[in-house]
């Protein structure tokens, strides 16, 4: 398979002033400090897609300090596919950089036939990750998230391989993503006595899915662990894409897995009360929903992808206004409710 590259590459200078407008929080109570806002790579970096507009969003988001990429071995399509093509840019780009990035991979998703690429086995993750190091033509990766919980595997077994991915020098701290309260502590306890720098839970989290207020943010806070939110625009709902209608070219004019059209239907008057907040407050919709998140303490930063480098900037400037009044965050209850 060949990245889809039908352009010649340009030399790539960062920003100067990349760090000066962007915001950075600790993830938990580590010394990690990571931007606001951080890209994640899960669609339009496959080998379906424009490597030379996946490099213009890399680039357009360096430039505007986001030095948090997040990838997974599944990203693509088709599988592995968004880790090489990004090991393609980053060779030609940012490699002299690779100090100031912080760069995240996950297992735990199907990445390969047979009983030994799923789920969360020593086996799997280590082989994982050594794969995904390969692709992006790295030594190491920053965090090393185990992507869901497995009910078959022992946790003990699965902590374990992320202690000594981390004592192997292949990553620098581990976290993980999808786990409920319960088993997040019990993950948070078995991790402290490996003596493993745990930093970072990965969840679902939106005005439309709160699932992470009942009960996880506060096992987070608890055990010095920060929280990365992804899918905070709700798989777009949470934008002014279906204000008129439901286009075509969307998910939900697909019928895509992760939204269809009833589902779109059944919230357009949430979504059109809760833009009417959004332009009161000088704000777009998708700008309101990421600051929104943002006001949680435990939130170190939110992930967003980008389909072009405008979108990107459009999102950043979520960062304009973080402040919500108490008026404000009671009327967002009682649309969302």
């Amino acid at each position: 398979m060949q990245t889809n590259d039908k352009t010649k590459t340009t030399s790539y200078q960062a920003n100067s002033q990349r760090y000066d407008t962007m915001s950075y929080n600790k993830a938990g109570k580590s010394g990690v400090h990571l931007p606001a806002i951080s890209l994640g790579l899960w669609h339009n970096f496959g080998f379906v897609d424009d490597i030379k507009n996946g490099r213009e969003i890399l680039r357009t988001a360096f430039d505007l300090g986001i030095t948090h990429l997040d990838f997974a071995n599944n990203y693509g399509p088709p599988p592995g596919s968004a880790e090489e093509n990004f090991g393609t840019i980053y060779k030609q780009d940012f490699k002299l950089y690779r100090d100031e990035l912080f760069i995240a991979t996950k297992a735990g998703y199907t990445m390969w036939s047979g009983p030994y690429g799923d789920f969360g086995s020593r086996k799997y993750l280590i082989a994982s990750l050594d794969q995904s190091l390969k692709r992006m033509g790295l030594d190491y990766v920053d965090i090393f998230y185990h992507h869901r919980p497995d009910p078959d595997t022992p946790l003990e077994e699965t902590m374990g391989a992320l202690a000594d991915i981390v004592r192997q020098g292949k990553a620098l701290y581990v976290g993980i993503s999808n786990y409920g309260p319960e088993d997040t502590q019990k993950a948070a306890k078995l991790l402290k006595d490996l003596n493993v720098p745990f930093i970072l839970h990965q969840a679902r989290y939106s005005m439309f899915d709160r699932w992470v207020e009942d009960g996880l943010l506060d096992t987070l806070e608890n055990n010095g662990v920060g929280c990365i939110a992804f899918s905070p625009l709700a798989q777009g709902m949470l934008t002014d894409k279906y204000l008129k209608g439901i286009p075509k070219n969307s998910r939900a004019g697909n019928n895509s897995i992760f939204l269809n059209a009833e589902t779109v239907n059944s919230n357009i008057e949430k979504i059109k009360n809760l833009n009417t907040i959004a332009q009161e407050r000088g704000q777009k919709l998708s700008q309101m929903a990421i600051a929104w998140i943002l006001r949680q303490k435990q939130v170190a930063s939110v992930l967003i992808g980008a389909s072009s480098a405008n979108q990107l900037h459009e999102n950043v400037k979520a960062l304009d206004n973080l402040n919500f009044s108490e008026e404000e965050l009671r009327l967002i209850d009682e649309i969302v409710s």
